[in-house]
């Protein structure tokens, strides 16, 4: 069943925001952490599940990112997500740094209109509003549907792998370290509440929030954990400010 809301309206941060803006940012930093967090959590699928991947698995991993927002929640808060945390991959606004074509994730512009597009194809009549606001090219608009079909039948599979076990305890989030910041926890909790109601893994996954000197997320198949760095926080909503969304 899809969500009728996200996890993140229910976070004292959003109830307690007063101003249009702060609520704008607060639903920014709160989508993309929840998409940073399903991109982790397809490392993890493949993994766990042995998933042949033919190509990049941080591709893989964005794919998997975008159609658990189309999955997981009804259309409003979906569009929500998927708006706010396309604009996650813009890292370099100003465009000051050179690109690291080198990098195992491809360039920030190229995920972005994936992800855009991945979004849009899985329900055109519904997004193409979406798409114009993000400024999906029509050259590139008109082949997303078949991908977002090639994709959902490849991961489609997969998710009803998972979902054919539900009702586990998949995922489990490690207790809050000593001055541990508050704000990513609550959005988590109930994240993984809600996946391991709905998902199952042949393994369970340790969920960690901890300091890691960096803005980075990560999943560790040694100890078979993901963890999300605090400083993923300020580095969302500076980033925020530098996009100049509000």
């Amino acid at each position: 069943m899809k969500r009728l809301i996200a996890a993140a309206v229910c976070l004292p941060l959003s109830a307690l925001a007063e101003e249009p803006v702060v609520e704008e940012q607060t639903a920014f930093v709160e989508a993309n952490l929840l998409a940073i967090f399903y991109h982790e959590m397809a490392h993890a699928v493949i993994d766990l599940m042995e998933i042949p991947i033919y190509g990049q698995e941080e591709d893989a991993a964005d794919t998997m990112a975008v159609l658990l927002i189309d999955a997981l929640y009804e259309e409003e808060v979906a569009q929500g997500i998927a708006y706010d945390s396309a604009f996650g991959y813009i890292n370099d606004p100003d465009g000051t740094e050179e690109v690291a074509y080198w990098d195992l994730h491809g360039p920030d512009e190229q995920r972005y209109f994936n992800h855009v597009c991945l979004f849009y194809g899985a329900a055109p009549e519904d997004r193409e509003e979406l798409a114009e606001d993000l400024g999906l090219p029509p050259e590139r608009a008109v082949s997303c549907s078949e991908e977002y079909e090639q994709a959902i039948d490849s991961w489609g599979q997969i998710f009803d792998e998972l979902e054919d076990g539900k009702g586990g305890s998949s995922f489990t989030l490690r207790p809050a370290a000593e001055n541990e910041p508050a704000r990513i926890r609550p959005l988590i909790e109930q994240e993984v509440a809600a996946l391991n109601r709905d998902f199952a893994l042949p393994t369970p996954v340790e969920v960690r929030i901890e300091a890691c000197d960096e803005a980075n997320a990560f999943y560790d198949p040694e100890s078979v954990s993901i963890t999300l760095c605090t400083e993923f926080e300020p580095y969302l909503d500076e980033l925020f400010q530098k996009l100049d969304l509000d």
